[in-house]
């Protein structure tokens, strides 16, 4: 059985690798399942071997008179039991105009930063990808929902993160105003200033596993 769960962007935490087995579209790093591409999240739970080849098995193995075999061997079948992960570009919905509203969760890719707010590119409404990237705004004010006097922009956000944001008002003209002050809200994805993809280590901090330095990020909560 096959179950769409979400979109997921390039680098994306899908899961840990010892309840997942990686398929297309994915890759392990660091004993953690990551997103290669965009696309629709699948999870494929395990076939059921059918009761009378079980059934069948087991009896040659009583005839055989090799009982621990039969329970070794079952217990060796466990390794092929996780459910697979995938991620398919296929399944993503079809481009098509869709206006960010109040409420929406978005993915968005920061294009700049400035003391007072990240500017940035709205690339995927809900489970839609956009066909027009709109503009949007986190204010310094809505980055996060405590400490709002200490936030400082270039510690939260990079240009070329991906953020996970909420639409909180529709602005202005130009812009449509984003908060990612909730827990499961912030940068889910980050390169590091030698260019090499990082991974959260806490809630304030990407690291490079390169070179191994942090860099601040306002990051979202783990999957």
């Amino acid at each position: 059985m096959t179950q769409a769960v979400a979109v997921a962007v390039p680098g994306q935490l899908l899961g840990p690798a010892d309840k997942y087995s990686a398929g297309a579209g994915t890759h392990i790093h660091e004993a953690n399942l990551y997103s290669s591409l965009l696309g629709t999240v699948a999870v494929a739970q395990p076939e059921k071997v059918p009761g009378p080849a079980k059934r069948l098995t087991r009896i040659t193995a009583l005839a055989a008179g090799n009982n621990g075999s039969n329970n070794n061997s079952g217990g060796g079948s466990s390794s092929n039991t996780l459910p697979t992960i995938s991620v398919s570009r296929s399944g993503v919905s079809e481009k098509r105009e869709v206006l960010p509203e109040v409420g929406n969760v978005v993915l968005c890719r920061v294009t700049r930063i400035t003391p007072k707010h990240a500017s940035v590119a709205i690339l995927v409404v809900g489970d839609t990808v956009l066909e027009a990237e709109w503009q949007g705004l986190v204010r310094v004010q809505d980055v996060r929902a405590t400490e709002k006097d200490r936030v400082k922009i270039y510690e939260s956000f990079r240009p070329g993160d991906i953020v996970r944001a909420q639409v909180i008002s529709l602005g202005d003209q130009a812009n449509y105003y984003l908060s990612t002050a909730s827990n499961e809200l912030g940068v889910i994805m980050a390169t590091s200033e030698a260019g090499n993809p990082m991974f959260p280590v806490s809630w304030k901090e990407y690291k490079d596993p390169e070179t191994g330095l942090g860099e601040p990020r306002k990051v979202a909560k783990p999957f």
